[in-house]
This record gives C-alpha cells, sequence and structure tokens, in this order.
C-alpha cells in the first residue's frame, strides 16, 4: 500500500510517519509539504520507504495529481475550516479513499455536503479522526449504544499548555474561540456564543479540574447528525493553565481573530514565542465524554476519559482508521463521509486498537 501525508512536516503527524516506518502493511509512503526542503530531509531520516515531495494544498491539480498515484491520502493540513472540504473533494476526483484530523465545526458542515459525490465516486472520507474530534465520538458512540435510550452527551476536553503544536494548531484555536459555534438543546440546533458557558469539569490527571467553554469543535454539530433521538449535545473545550483562555477572550474582543489572515498572523507570530510562556509543566491533554439515558428502566450516567500527549492522541486514530481501511474493515460500507460515530459499527473494537496503540483510554 502507498500511502500519501499531507501536511506531513506537520507536528501533529510525527507519530504516524514513526508507525508507518514499521509497518509492513504500507510499502510506500508520500510526506508531502508545502516545505518541500523540509519533507525530503524528514523522509530521509524515516528511511528509503519514505519519499518527500513539494505540495501546495491550495493546488488542487497538484494534490490531485499526487492523490492519483497513492491508495490512501492521511490530512493534517490546517486550519481545517479552510482546507477540509478542498482537499476532500480533491480525495473525491482522485478516486482516493481520505483520513483526516478535521477539527472545526464549520468544516465537519461544508465536508458533509460532500456526501452524495463521494458516495457515486466509492470514496470513503473519513472526516474528524483525532482525539477531539475522534476519540470522543467514539466514546460517544459506545455509550449510545449501551443504553436503551441515550439523552444527552457532554463533550469536554482540555489541552495542556506544555504541548507542542504548530502554527495552524494555534489557528484553529483562535478560531473556535472567534464568533459562535451550534450545540444541540431540546433536540434542535442553536447558536451560541463561543467562549461563554463556563463550567467545571474533573478531568484525568495531570489536567484534573478545569473550567472550560463552548468552542468550535465539530462533535456538536457531527453526533446529533449520526446518532438519532439525542436530546441535547454540548461541547466544551479550554486550556491549562486558564489565563491562556482569558488571554483568548481578551484577544477575540479586539477583533483580532475576526478574519484567517489575522488569525494567521497571529498563529506565526505565537508560534514563535509561545516558550516564553508559563505552562505549570501541563504537557498533556485530556477528553471527557458524559453520556445519560436509560437502562433497564433506570436513568444511567457514563462518564469515559483519555488522556495523553497532543501529537498521540490526535494521530493514532488516524494511522488505526486508515490501516483497517486499506485491510477491508469497511468494506461493507459505501462510499460517502464518515465521521468516527457513523463509521463504526463496533466503537469496542476501535477503542482496544487504540488501546493497543498506547493510548491511556479510561472506561
Amino acid at each position: 500500500m502507498k500511502l500519501l501525508v499531507l501536511g506531513g512536516c506537520a507536528d501533529m503527524a510525527v507519530p504516524l510517519l514513526k508507525r508507518l516506518r514499521n509497518d509492513e502493511m504500507f510499502t510506500e509512503v508520500v510526506v508531502a509539504d508545502l516545505d518541500a526542503s523540509k519533507a525530503r530531509h524528514l523522509a530521509a531520516e524515516y528511511g528509503p520507504k519514505f519519499q518527500g515531495v513539494p505540495c501546495d494544498a491550495t493546488d488542487s491539480a497538484q494534490v490531485i495529481s499526487l492523490m492519483r498515484g497513492c491508495d490512501i491520502a492521511a490530512c493534517y493540513v490546517g486550519p481545517f475550516y479552510r482546507f477540509e472540504r478542498p482537499l476532500a473533494a480533491c480525495a473525491i476526483e482522485a478516486g482516493v479513499h481520505y483520513v483526516s484530523i478535521a477539527d472545526d465545526y464549520d468544516a465537519y458542515l461544508d465536508v458533509i455536503s460532500l456526501d452524495d459525490a463521494a458516495r457515486q465516486a466509492d470514496v470513503k472520507i473519513l472526516t474528524g479522526f483525532g482525539n477531539s474530534p475522534g476519540i470522543t465520538q467514539v466514546l460517544a458512540a459506545k455509550g449510545y449504544h449501551a443504553l436503551d435510550r441515550a439523552r444527552r452527551i457532554h463533550v469536554n476536553w482540555c489541552a495542556g499548555a506544555g504541548e507542542s503544536v504548530g502554527a495552524s494548531n494555534l489557528m484553529h484555536l483562535f478560531h473556535i474561540f472567534e464568533g459562535s459555534t451550534l450545540q444541540w438543546r431540546d433536540g434542535k440546533e442553536v447558536r451560541v456564543q463561543t467562549g461563554t458557558c463556563p463550567k467545571r469539569v474533573q478531568f484525568p490527571e495531570p489536567i484534573n479540574e478545569a473550567v472550560i467553554y463552548y468552542t468550535g469543535h465539530a462533535e456538536s454539530v457531527s453526533l446529533p447528525r449520526n446518532l438519532p433521538g439525542l436530546e441535547e449535545v454540548t461541547l466544551h473545550g479550554g486550556t491549562k493553565p486558564h489565563y491562556i483562555v482569558i488571554l483568548l477572550k481578551l484577544m477575540r474582543a479586539t477583533g483580532a481573530f475576526k478574519t484567517h489572515q489575522r488569525r494567521a498572523a497571529l498563529a506565526r507570530f505565537f508560534h514563535h514565542i509561545e516558550s516564553w510562556f508559563p505552562s505549570g509543566g501541563l504537557d498533556k491533554s485530556v477528553g471527557r465524554v458524559d453520556v445519560i439515558g436509560e437502562k433497564d428502566g433506570r436513568e444511567v450516567r457514563l462518564s469515559y476519559g483519555y488522556v495523553g500527549h497532543i501529537a498521540d492522541i490526535t494521530s493514532l486514530p488516524v494511522y488505526l482508521a486508515a490501516k483497517r481501511l486499506c485491510e477491508g474493515a469497511y468494506d461493507d460500507l459505501p462510499g460517502g463521509v464518515y465521521a468516527p460515530e457513523r463509521l463504526l459499527k463496533n466503537p469496542d473494537g476501535f477503542l482496544d486498537g487504540l488501546k493497543g496503540l498506547g493510548v491511556d483510554i479510561r472506561m
């Protein structure tokens, strides 16, 4: 199998490349990145089956040409509110399956508009296979199917400030604290201001208790569309130490996040100086999913969590999904756009696979 890694020089892609190095199923790996020199250098470090090539994600013809020489594409090109739909459309045109870590709620709403085109092309677009969204949705699906009736799902995440992230991830952070997002209340979608509705949540160590807010991740729009009958789905997120969220909200009030160009400029600036800010030694990120409903006539609350370095918990779901897709695990499904909870008929099997890769999942 030949796998194309779009945005292959991204910090988040490192765990994927490490796994691919020793995976005999993938005989060729193309590391494609706007920084061609870095892509070639990285490929040389990983070994002879790796090839580094230039790739401008805004050049659809170039992307399609690269994809057509491969069996599957994994995408790390962010911010996804800008790139997910165009790159998924390239995969459909190329006839190549596609797996991404897309995380923005509006990116999900954009990419599902390609569902019919993907079905007609018999191409599977696996969107949001990171940690949040990603692992969170697998856990939500586990809880949903464990109950006789699931009514409410609350998804919560918190990132440790000591994590190493790239400029694209910072752009994403600025985006999800800018403007509004969608939540699911009383069986319908409602628009809310990001950075509002604070709540305290107990997470696994090292985060422990944290204050989190409405943010623009995809779960609050994805889960109600794929798991019928839910009355409420909420998505809260944040960072710790908490002063970072306060800083984000202050910057938002100035209009600093209003446009992609402003977010990009700020992301480049903060990426260069992020080491100046105290992180409190918090170099891991966490998630928690609560599913509430009925089982055997009584109300039940199921809680699940996970913890890990952000690159690991974001990249390993991509690796597992791509591998199983190539193994034929999802051959019984037609082409289409699939979030994790839509793809996985057996969430436990995928969770077992993640645990086998070293992901710390608490159930």
